[in-house]
């Protein structure tokens, strides 16, 4: 009784068999100045047919876990409205909370005597608002650029110099397979720290002597390697540069 105002419209709900006790609330709240009241049966309420947001508050001798009835009742209340839940059916205070909660009740209160105040949100069910950033037009106007404005610009053609523009030697290109990178190994063989000691002195190597990488290629099949590209020809002389056959550079099949 204490929900319920003056010009408040009130929705009354009751399960079983109408008592005394029924009849007297529902009285009381008549007493109430300018004070709509309607009484429904919990089972009939489906064929009542009322509008959303028709109530400022609902008094229901109903259990919380009736979920659909729940959420059903939170349509037919005014924004902001409340609902007074009398469910003798939960023990649990915090299970009638969370019904409440999923059913869209918000600053939900438990009483003595198993009486429950729940509030429906201060906006509409399926009420919708456009969120700031969605406006396309003030997305697209902050990064506009005035043509007026006198911006700095970069030149991308000042971000590369010379050096930055001449083509790499075949020689800069290669590296160390045992580094990875262009950083002879300490047992180098193929030549490549030649070429970096040249490179740092200031000097070119124009044409290296070919080096075996294990060392042993130019004394025959007996001393090279499973993978040796010279497997299968005789031995040449150290230093000796040995021109592979177009055979021999194609994979097998």
């Amino acid at each position: 009784m204490n929900f319920v105002l003056e010009n408040n419209h009130v929705l009354y709900l009751w399960g079983g068999a109408v008592g005394p006790e029924i009849e007297q609330e529902v009285n009381n709240i008549k007493s109430i100045p300018n004070v709509k009241v309607n009484v429904e049966n919990v089972d009939r309420l489906h064929l009542a047919e009322y509008g959303n947001s028709q109530f400022d508050v609902v008094l229901a001798n109903v259990p919380t876990g009736n979920s659909s009835l729940v959420t059903h009742l939170v349509k037919l209340l005014k924004p902001k409205g409340k609902a007074v839940f009398k469910d003798d059916m939960v023990a649990n205070v915090e299970l009638a909370r969370s019904n409440l909660l999923l059913s869209g009740f918000i600053n939900i209160v438990a009483s003595e005597n198993n009486v429950y105040v729940a509030e429906k949100p201060s906006y509409e069910i399926g009420s919708g608002s456009k969120l700031s950033f969605a406006n396309k037009s003030k997305v697209a106007a902050v990064w506009k650029l005035d043509d007026n404005d006198e911006e700095e610009r970069i030149d991308d053609e000042e971000l590369l110099d010379e050096d930055d523009k001449a083509k790499p030697t075949a020689e800069s290109l290669r590296v160390c397979g045992t580094t990875g990178q262009r950083k002879a190994c300490k047992d180098c063989s193929c030549g490549l720290a030649e070429e970096l000691d040249a490179e740092a002195k200031g000097k070119a190597i124009t044409d290296p002597a070919p080096k075996s990488s294990c060392g042993s290629c130019y004394l025959g099949d007996a001393f090279r390697c499973a993978t040796c590209p010279y497997l299968g020809m005789p031995a040449f002389k150290p230093g000796e540069k040995i021109v592979l056959t177009d055979t021999q550079m194609k994979a097998d099949i």
